[in-house]
């Protein structure tokens, strides 16, 4: 296949992360076309044309539509703010694009549902950046649990800590309005550990949420005045899989000391499993077998014996990085596009992971439980 050309929105914190993997891809990865930067798109056309020179597209436009009807683009990818996910990817698989698009999928449910439908029946690939579970350490977790090294699982613990928004000096931004970035701290760091929780054991069948706004208004920088907090800084929430295996989650966004602490742990019946973010190159595994006076957690180091890792680096213990994720997930989407296979996470998981999150958020107004109906798989186009 010829070298498939890029047309990237958003030239922020994620668009760049991106880019670094569009030109890291075929240097990591043998068997891969390297992917043609063509046009990058900022609202702002100054900063369209530095992050053209700085990231290597050829060209650059303050108007992302242009990209649309670019025959030289084959896929639109999505770094703009959550509000416009949704236009942004209908837009793109209506004009027969395929579309990476950075979670969440959409602001709602009605909106992502009629994202996976219009993606269901285009025949292109669709692909949302949940890129966490394309670490090889999570690969290799879910291969011990579906093995049954740890036995029957009992139940799984997940946290996601981050401080960003800890101290009341921060200033509003776009993430504290609803109508730009919908749910606050589960859009921005649940919705990963939600497909963490589905890719390693499920989804979840009923649940009970708790959702609470620590810091209820900030300076706006623009005016100086305070303005209120519309969405969530903590999430909370007991669920109940599809298994019956029972589950706990608790997100925030103004955890002090939290950088990225995505954790879990997966108890069973033989043993456990947990893992943190923050290091990424880690998985502790118990063995419940062991002889009580040698019992304990064993560390296992990422290293090329869990596929993909020997890509980047011969040597065990070393370590992969968050962009090394991104390049494992472009060589997915790459891939998937070449040879007509879907791909995973797709905008059907970002339709299940919204669901998730707007259960919590009507049981957390509702105080009641939530049934999850996953027969809801978008209205047609």
């Amino acid at each position: 296949m010829a070298n498939l050309g890029f047309g990237l929105i958003g030239t922020g914190f994620m668009g760049r992360t991106h880019a670094i993997a569009l030109r890291s891809v075929a240097t990591v990865f043998s068997g891969i076309q390297p992917p043609r930067l063509v046009s990058v798109a900022d609202a702002d056309s100054d900063r369209a044309s530095r992050a053209a020179r700085s990231l290597g597209f050829e060209r650059s436009t303050g108007d992302w539509t242009g990209l649309l009807d670019d025959p030289a683009v084959d896929v639109i990818d999505i770094c703009a703010p959550n509000h416009l996910h949704y236009p942004m990817s209908l837009a793109a698989l209506k004009a027969g694009k395929h579309v990476y698009c950075e979670k969440p999928l959409a602001l709602g449910v009605d909106e992502a549902a009629e994202l996976a439908s219009v993606a269901r029946n285009s025949g292109l690939v669709h692909a949302i950046g949940l890129n966490y579970t394309t670490n090889p350490l999570i690969q290799e977790a879910r291969e011990i649990v579906a093995a049954g090294e740890i036995g029957d699982p009992v139940s799984f613990t997940g946290r996601y800590f981050e401080d960003y928004m800890a101290s009341r000096d921060v200033p509003f931004t776009w993430r504290c309005d609803r109508s730009l970035a919908g749910s606050g701290a589960l859009a921005d760091l649940g919705s990963h550990l939600i497909n963490m929780l589905h890719f390693l054991l499920g989804r979840p069948r009923r649940l009970t949420g708790d959702c609470r706004t620590v810091i209820t208004a900030r300076r706006d920088a623009s005016t100086g005045r305070q303005r209120a907090v519309e969405n969530e800084d903590i999430a909370r929430a007991i669920i109940e899989l599809e298994t019956g295996l029972p589950a706990t989650m608790e997100i925030s966004r103004v955890a002090t000391g939290y950088k990225c602490g995505l954790q879990f742990e997966i108890f069973g019946t033989g043993g456990s499993i947990a893992f943190d973010q923050e290091r990424m190159n880690e998985l502790r595994l118990y063995d419940a077998e062991q002889k009580p006076a040698r019992a304990g957690y064993k560390t296992i180091l990422a290293g090329p014996a869990h596929p993909d890792y020997g890509a980047f680096c011969p040597a065990p213990g070393h370590g992969l990085g968050i962009n090394d994720l991104k390049v494992i997930e472009v060589r997915n989407l790459l891939r998937g596009i070449e040879h007509g296979e879907p791909f995973q996470p797709d905008f059907e998981e970002g339709l299940r992971v919204q669901q998730v999150m707007a259960a919590i958020e009507q049981s957390s107004a509702e105080r009641a439980w939530v049934d999850l109906d996953w027969s809801v798989t978008g209205r047609r186009p």
